[in-house]
């Protein structure tokens, strides 16, 4: 059964897409710690993200480093932030969280909630400054 992730890159499921090429796929989180922040997955349904081969996971780290820059042009912080955990979702994802403090990443914190057109605006704004 195709995961979460994959029907969002099959667009059988909605997302404020962030940024897309043929292997990886960037969308900003519907639960997220911050604004902007953004799940880099690879198209390829893989549960864990060490089961990559090198030059996938090489690909998807360098996919995230081009979307990190576009969220540090965006959004006011003083990083971005890169956690990996993947129990919630059995497809691997990366976690670009924009942070002005360690606390900015701490997955119990309460989520944030953004209007569907502010997060399409978030989306764009990362977008155009990758």
């Amino acid at each position: 059964m195709a995961s979460i992730f994959t029907k969002i890159v099959n667009g059988e499921i909605p997302s404020y897409k962030v940024a897309e090429d043929e292997n990886y796929y960037a969308f900003l989180d519907i639960n997220p710690l911050q604004k902007g922040h953004t799940l880099v997955i690879p198209k390829k349904e893989i549960d864990y993200l060490f089961d990559l081969t090198n030059e996938e996971l090489a690909g998807l780290m360098l996919f995230a480093k081009k979307v990190a820059k576009g969220i540090d042009k965006s959004i006011p912080c003083q990083r971005v932030g890169v956690a990996v955990l993947g129990l919630d979702v059995p497809h691997a994802h990366v976690h670009l969280v924009p942070l002005n403090s360690g606390n900015d990443i701490n997955f119990s914190n309460p989520k944030k909630q953004f209007t569907a057109e502010e997060m399409q605006d978030c989306a764009k704004l990362i977008a155009e400054n990758m």
